[in-house]
């Protein structure tokens, strides 16, 4: 998972040091709400984050691109470790229920524990079920799929 910070000069000099990816507000006034130089932005990282003093400028530097792409930045505030909120935006999933009547999204990865694996989708099926207006009258049914196996179904 790729993420770029966009901030400004402080976050721009700690984003360097980690060999993390970033854009400063020049940066960002060049592409000058080109829709698709934003739109090749958007496809190239998969997160977002941004300073304070930046992410009010953000819609006015790049117009509407990342909001409709869905990655408007998380907010980066000085007090905060850079790499702990890059490791806490790659550990959060996001449910975007659109018309569709399916929906999937990724819980762990090969290398997780059995025990955290099984977490990790107990806590995401409660906060998907949370979401739905009826809660559980409106799941029909469950499925876990690892990569290359076959589906499991739970409910």
């Amino acid at each position: 998972m790729r993420v770029c910070i966009l901030g400004d000069q402080q976050h721009c000099d700690e984003a360097n040091a980690n060999n993390v990816p970033c854009m400063d507000a020049e940066a960002l006034k060049k592409l000058n709400k080109n829709k698709k130089l934003v739109k090749k932005l958007a496809k190239k990282y998969d997160a977002f984050l941004a300073s304070e003093a930046l992410i009010k400028q953000i819609p006015r530097l790049l117009g509407p691109g990342l909001n409709k792409a869905g990655k408007f930045p998380v907010l980066l505030s000085h007090q905060e470790s850079m790499s702990n909120k890059i490791d806490e935006v790659k550990g959060t999933i996001k449910f975007q229920m659109k018309k569709v009547l399916c929906l999937c999204v990724a819980v762990g990865h090969v290398d997780m524990p059995s025990e955290e694996l099984a977490q990790n989708v107990h806590m995401a099926v409660n906060f998907l079920v949370s979401l739905l207006k009826k809660h559980w009258q409106n799941v029909r049914s469950l499925h876990v799929k690892s990569s290359m196996g076959p589906p499991q179904r739970l409910y």
